[in-house]
């Protein structure tokens, strides 16, 4: 169940999947680790983990580039390749995201993909994009649980169609204003001379305490669900340590297929924040928000690789008139508030290490209150 069949309204118009993968090419992979059960054994388990891989443009054309823009609203957190893209205003290759301790591997991971794949750019460099939220409540964070064969398998199994939400690939361990969190998606139809562009949104949520959580506007922090996260010191189990409530990251992809320029990328990703202030969010200091923005509509003219004097050429790029962005700012702002109520309404109770729980969204009672209005 989706936030739209609880009876959540929200604005703007969806697109055809209501997912990212609206975005025409745009093919999105997951690898989803569940195993074990019990007390924290470490480097064994309990494993509750994975990986998530955004192609913009799809396997054969990933190595070129294509205008992006990357904004932080709070850096307690990482995303590999975020100097490269400032730099330069191109994004290439696949955008993954994992757990915080696993960005290493899943780096390596890209690096041994692009080799098997397309060894010729593996001859330049390589910055891959590797972004993280930290999932140590429920998984053993410390673990080599996530392979570099992982990385692989989530690119190679990516396609287009509906996105998996909720507890799957980098989202399965997450956690969301103190409810299970993970995946979330949303996409709106933006029309402009004639032609109707997609903006869509995914985001890996693992943010926000329970007291700050509002649906459409409505105080939703007092549901009557237990809130272990922020009840004690939970992190070892004799209690000697604990962690602040809303601690954790929110990691934001917003792709189109309108074409802009890398400083109108780097604009619809400032937006971003607005979309998850309306549910409910001040952004903590111990959660990393770290937001990549992006155009698959010219794929190439950003490309950098070594020059030669056969290849000089002038390149160029279309763009919509910054003049006529604020339809795209306002889908932004919509498909990222949608796409955090999907992530925790299409979820489920799951168990982690030390049987620590965190406790799916209550449908019934967000209905109830939604009801009252």
């Amino acid at each position: 169940m989706r936030a739209r069949e609880l009876g959540i309204s929200f604005g703007g118009t969806p697109g055809t999947l209501n997912a990212i993968t609206d975005v025409s090419n745009l093919q999105v992979g997951m690898v989803t680790l569940i195993s074990g059960d019990g007390d924290l054994v470490a480097d064994s388990g309990p494993v509750r983990t994975g990986v998530t891989a955004i192609l913009p443009v799809g396997r054969e054309k990933i190595q070129q580039s294509i205008p992006a823009g990357i904004y932080s609203l709070n850096g307690n957190g990482e995303m590999t390749g975020s100097h490269w893209i400032t730099e330069t205003g191109g994004l290439s290759g696949p955008v993954m995201i994992t757990n915080t301790h696993a960005v290493g591997t899943v780096h390596r991971g890209v690096i041994e993909w692009v080799k098997q794949n397309h060894p010729e750019a593996a001859m330049e460099w390589l910055l891959p994009v590797v972004a993280e939220t930290w999932d140590g409540y429920l998984n053993d964070i410390n673990g080599p649980h996530v392979t570099t064969e992982h990385a692989i398998t989530a690119i190679d199994s990516a396609s287009s169609g509906p996105v998996s939400e909720g507890s799957f690939g980098g989202g399965t361990g997450m956690n969301c204003y103190g409810f299970k969190g993970g995946n979330g998606t949303a996409s709106r139809m933006v029309p402009f001379a004639g032609k109707e562009y997609v903006v869509g949104a995914f985001l890996q949520a693992n943010f926000g305490s329970r007291e700050e959580l509002r649906i459409n506007g409505i105080d939703m922090s007092d549901l009557d669900v237990p809130n272990p996260m922020d009840d004690s010191a939970w992190i070892n189990k004799d209690r000697s340590r604990s962690v602040p409530g809303g601690a954790g990251s929110v990691i934001v992809i917003i792709a189109t297929d309108a074409p802009l320029l890398p400083d109108q990328c780097r604009a619809l990703a400032r937006r971003v924040p607005l979309g998850l202030a309306r549910t409910g969010t001040a952004g903590g200091h111990f959660s990393g928000d770290i937001f990549l923005a992006f155009s698959t509509a010219q794929p190439g003219p950003l490309s950098s690789g070594f020059p030669t004097k056969a290849t000089a050429h002038l390149n160029s790029l279309e763009f919509v008139p910054w003049n006529y962005l604020d339809a795209f700012y306002t889908a932004v702002v919509q498909a990222v508030e949608e796409a955090v109520v999907n992530a925790l309404v299409n979820n489920a109770t799951m168990i982690g290490r030390d049987g620590n729980t965190s406790y799916a969204l209550p449908h019934d009672q967000v209905k109830s209150r939604l009801n009252k209005r």
